[in-house]
């Protein structure tokens, strides 16, 4: 996943200094960003801010605090290089939850790891999901408004496994999450074999996925990923419930009832420039979408387009 820095300089200095030092480093994407267009940096909640101070025409704290107040950013990690050395003014800017202060001159080695470092901590931080290692709701929903700001032209695929909870009660739980490792796999490997660096995959939760694709062919990924998922699924089954084509569970009344073997269900929402306000408008289109495919029996997709 490409991580963005941002480098808060009224000068290009620090930046053409940064960008010979990463100039093998593929997976970042540094952007120097004026005191004037702040709220850029903000709106596209970048891995990480780097504030040059001598190259500002603001107050630094202020700045800081500005960055800490805007929501999306509140947990943003930001690096402030300076030349004043007067301990009280480092005190008041590491007050404002800033994690480090380099003086300078700058030490090119010790930057260099500090920066690496930072971003992969909150990389390895926001992926909250152990099972998968894919982001949670919070990234989710970070990527989804970034997007709607930038006002992008965008997809949102989700997934969700048909009768999971009867594969649980038969196979246990272990299983189970065996199944849903293979599918986040799935659906990483045909997400990035179609799409460009933009894309993102999320965990929600459970047997639930989200992708994000833009400028692709989502009608393609679908079926690629179904057409994987309802081969290789029959691994996890043993060979009378693949021969049968479904699981038998006992349920709460002591009454035997058949499951079909384990599909998944992708309901795409086509979101096209100021079609949609907020993330929460989105998520419920798509869960419209979802409970309709879910009626179908065996793996399907549906997709929400605008109609012309």
């Amino acid at each position: 996943m490409l991580q963005e820095i941002y480098i808060i300089d009224d000068n290009i200095e620090l930046y053409k200094l940064l960008k010979s030092m990463f100039k093998d480093e593929k997976e970042f994407l540094l952007k120097n960003v004026r005191t004037t267009e702040i709220e850029i940096a903000l709106k596209n909640i970048p891995s990480l801010i780097i504030i040059h101070e001598d190259q500002v025409d603001r107050d630094l704290v202020e700045l800081c605090n500005t960055i800490r107040q805007n929501e999306d950013n509140s947990i943003t990690p930001i690096i402030v290089v300076s030349s004043d050395e007067n301990k009280d003014h480092r005190i008041d800017v590491l007050k404002t939850d800033v994690e480090y202060y380099i003086k300078e001159p700058i030490d090119k080695d010790y930057f260099y790891y500090t920066i690496k470092n930072i971003v992969n901590l909150m990389y390895l931080n926001r992926r909250v999901s152990p099972l998968t290692g894919l982001p949670g709701n919070v990234q989710i929903q970070a990527e989804i408004k970034k997007r709607l700001l930038n006002q992008e032209h965008f997809a949102i695929l989700y997934f969700d496994l048909d009768n999971f909870k009867a594969y649980n009660d038969t196979y246990g739980f272990l299983k189970g999450d065996e199944i849903i490792k293979f599918t986040a796999k799935i659906i990483s490997k045909h997400i990035h074999k179609n799409e460009c660096d933009n894309a993102f995959i999320g965990h929600i939760g459970g047997d639930d996925f989200v992708a994000i694709v833009s400028e692709t062919d989502y009608e393609k990924i679908c079926q690629d990923i179904i057409l994987e998922f309802d081969i290789k699924v029959l691994d996890y089954f043993n060979d009378e419930d693949k021969e049968k084509g479904y699981v038998e569970v006992v349920n709460r009344k002591g009454i035997i009832e058949q499951f079909p073997i384990t599909s998944i269900s992708i309901a795409v929402v086509d979101i096209e420039k100021n079609r949609f306000k907020n993330a929460l408008e989105i998520a419920e289109m798509g869960a419209g979408i979802k409970h309709l495919a879910k009626t179908t029996l065996g793996s399907t997709y549906i997709i929400n387009r605008r109609k012309k």
